[in-house]
């Protein structure tokens, strides 16, 4: 298989591999490198050997990168229950709880939600992008235009708010 005849794959399934990634990832900006680092791994395994079934050599190359991707940026970033200490986290009540502890568990995240309603607008955003986009600090630095040390404070901040509406609804 040619590299010319890859060019050729790779400028036909160039949009159904950018909406593969962008599905996969959540992120188009991140996509278009996985996209370009697809057709940089394909490049050289055709320098290397031939490649009987190009089509799905290179789809199942963009996914691979994709899942990488994925697994170090789960690695790399922190969730917001590694942030909250253990108790906070064992006072949420669990699937089999009591009706009670459902209720408690709705109460405490109904003010949760009602304090990070106060926040500012870049806190909220850092918030988002940080647990629930599962961004790493310097991620959602670059996409801010704030620094890293910005984005840390601002998090350990938010946190902070997290604890105490916790603790508050412990009668702690």
């Amino acid at each position: 298989m040619s590299q010319s005849r890859f060019n050729d794959v790779f400028i036909t399934q160039r949009i159904s591999l950018l909406r593969t990634l962008e599905r996969m990832v959540n992120n188009h900006s991140t996509a278009e490198d996985l996209l370009q680092e697809t057709y940089l791994r394909v490049t050289r395994a055709l320098s290397e050997r031939a490649i009987d079934h190009l089509e799905p050599f290179v789809f199942q190359t963009a996914r691979n990168l994709a899942l990488d991707h994925l697994r170090a940026r789960r690695i790399h970033s922190r969730t917001m229950v590694d942030d909250v200490p253990l108790e906070v986290v064992e006072s949420v009540a669990a699937p089999a709880s009591s009706a009670e502890d459902a209720a408690h568990a709705e109460q405490l995240l109904e003010r949760l939600n009602v304090r990070l309603s106060q926040l500012s607008p870049r806190q909220q955003q850092i918030f988002i992008l940080s647990r629930l986009h599962g961004h790493s600090y310097l991620e959602i630095a670059e996409k801010l235009s704030v620094s890293l040390s910005t984005v840390q404070k601002e998090l350990k901040l938010i946190m902070t708010v997290c604890v105490g509406v916790a603790e508050r609804a412990n009668g702690h």
